[in-house]
């Protein structure tokens, strides 16, 4: 547990090395959203996943569900760790979340990684639908039932199907709400224009939540230095459904936001490999990222 803007976060922490990986969940999940991806990722990083308030093992005050009420929550972590060099990951909701944070420009903030993200405008969902959706977490049947029709259609593993399930259950009612009928509406697009490092954002080509088109219009147009990669056949659960692939375009991106050295070559169309200026070591080798990629790819 850590003290953050008033409040216990449950915060955990892995491996080594700089940039470090802060990284913030979806609605309706928590720190362990990440771990397939944090287990690829840590023998090369250091890596820093926050439950947000209302979820996992973090307090559920009464009120302060808005967006900057969780940014302010996870830039104090930051700071209480004393991060000199990180990169914001952010999936769907946590993606919000980010972006804001990157509007403020924060010392030490190196680059911005928007997984499956909410966009920075409002969600275009109607009211009733976004009503049905504090129910979607409330039963066992209804979680299942999200998954299968909206969050990740083609399946997860039995085990992560029952990670998901465990922590859309606890989750606390006023985070439940809190989501689908406000900070889901709270439009950000004059702030995330501020936002002045490397933004990659990863969707799913099935992502029936924020799905590429949506980001394309919503997202890209706004932060235009952002390089949009979509993952064949995948969801909106995709640290759960590819983690391996979002761990290796995060990877990449990190490395390429290491000044001191690392020398980005094309080695094929759609994988570069970074390598030690030194003695020439391929350091990574990631799938459907290059640097190169238009804005709008």
């Amino acid at each position: 547990m850590l003290r953050s803007n008033g409040i216990n976060l449950e915060v955990s922490q892995q491996g080594a090395g700089a940039p470090a990986l802060v990284f913030l969940h979806y609605w309706g999940g928590s720190s362990r959203t990440w771990r397939h991806v944090i287990h690829a990722l840590t023998p090369d990083f250091r890596t820093v996943a926050i439950d947000q308030r209302g979820w996992g093992r973090s307090d559920a005050p009464a009120s302060g569900y808005a967006l900057a009420d969780l940014a302010d929550d996870a830039q104090g972590v930051v700071e209480a760790l004393d991060l000199e060099r990180y990169i914001l990951v952010g999936h769907s909701m946590g993606g919000k979340v980010a972006q804001l944070m990157a509007s403020r420009r924060l010392r030490g903030l190196v680059g911005l990684a928007l997984v499956a993200p909410s966009p920075p405008s409002p969600l275009g969902l109607p009211l009733d639908v976004r009503e049905a959706m504090v129910g979607a977490y409330g039963s066992r049947d209804s979680i299942i039932a999200t998954v299968e029709q909206v969050l990740a259609p083609n399946g997860l593993a039995a085990t992560d199907l029952e990670v998901v399930i465990e922590d859309s259950l606890a989750g606390a009612a006023v985070a439940k709400r809190a989501w689908p009928l406000c900070a889901s509406q709270e439009d950000i697009t004059t702030a995330v224009v501020q936002i002045d490092v490397p933004v990659i954002a990863i969707s799913g080509e099935n992502d029936r939540v924020d799905p590429p088109e949506v980001l394309r219009r919503e997202l890209l147009t706004r932060i235009p230095q952002a390089r949009l990669h979509v993952l064949p056949d995948i969801g909106h659960l995709s640290p759960l459904e590819a983690p391996d692939d979002i761990a290796d375009l995060v990877r990449a991106f990190a490395l390429a936001t290491i000044d001191a050295g690392a020398s980005v070559s094309p080695v094929g169309k759609d994988v570069i490999r970074l390598r030690c200026p030194g003695c020439g070591t391929v350091l990574a080798a990631a799938a459907r990222y290059q640097s190169s990629h238009p804005p709008h790819d």
